[in-house]
């Protein structure tokens, strides 16, 4: 008989059918996304097809893609960043950290600044544990504001996951940025 894995096989086992990287999977990406999310695969293809300056990182678990984020292009003060989009994680595979280290990793690659516009309250605590400062606001006219490589039905697509009126973003950055506007324009 076959006995069962002890709690740290299991943790070895995890870690050792782990993998982190950019993947354009559109099958998985897809799926994951739709299981989180609930998106329709038309509106996901939507963003997949006509976004064209993003790059999505996932974390993969025996080939199969259980997190994931996006990074898209964009631009504030003359620097050029990421906007992080989409994240998520499998319902099976969540609270093992998966998404802090595609965080992590994000913040790995040097980039000007990352910034994201948390969907609720809770995600400002919890994006604040990894550098991110609230410092982009929708509700005002700034001089300094997000800008995005993008048509304007995917800069709008962009801004349609938050739960606020008016969207405030976060901004990790190794440099002093002013506070400024998202971009967001209200529709």
């Amino acid at each position: 008989p076959i006995s069962p894995l002890s709690g740290s096989e299991r943790n070895r086992r995890f870690i050792m059918d782990r993998s982190v990287g950019f993947t354009e999977d559109r099958a998985q990406i897809i799926s994951l996304w739709h299981s989180v999310f609930g998106d329709t695969e038309e509106d996901i293809a939507f963003f997949l097809d006509n976004c064209l300056h993003k790059r999505c990182l996932g974390s993969f678990f025996g080939g199969r893609l259980v997190s994931m984020l996006f990074l898209v292009d964009c631009e504030y003060c003359g620097r050029k960043g990421k906007y992080v989009y989409a994240v998520c994680t499998s319902q099976a595979y969540r609270n093992k950290g998966l998404c802090s280290e595609l965080i992590h990793k994000a913040k790995s690659f040097g980039y000007d600044f990352l910034w994201l516009i948390p969907a609720n309250d809770e995600l400002f605590g919890y994006y604040a544990k990894f550098g991110f400062k609230k410092k982009l606001f929708s509700s005002e006219k700034y001089d300094h504001c997000v800008s995005f490589f993008e048509s304007r039905e995917i800069t709008d697509y962009l801004y349609d996951g938050s739960d606020y009126e008016y969207p405030a973003g976060m901004i990790f950055s190794e440099y002093d940025l002013p506070c400024g506007g998202t971009g967001y324009k209200r529709k």
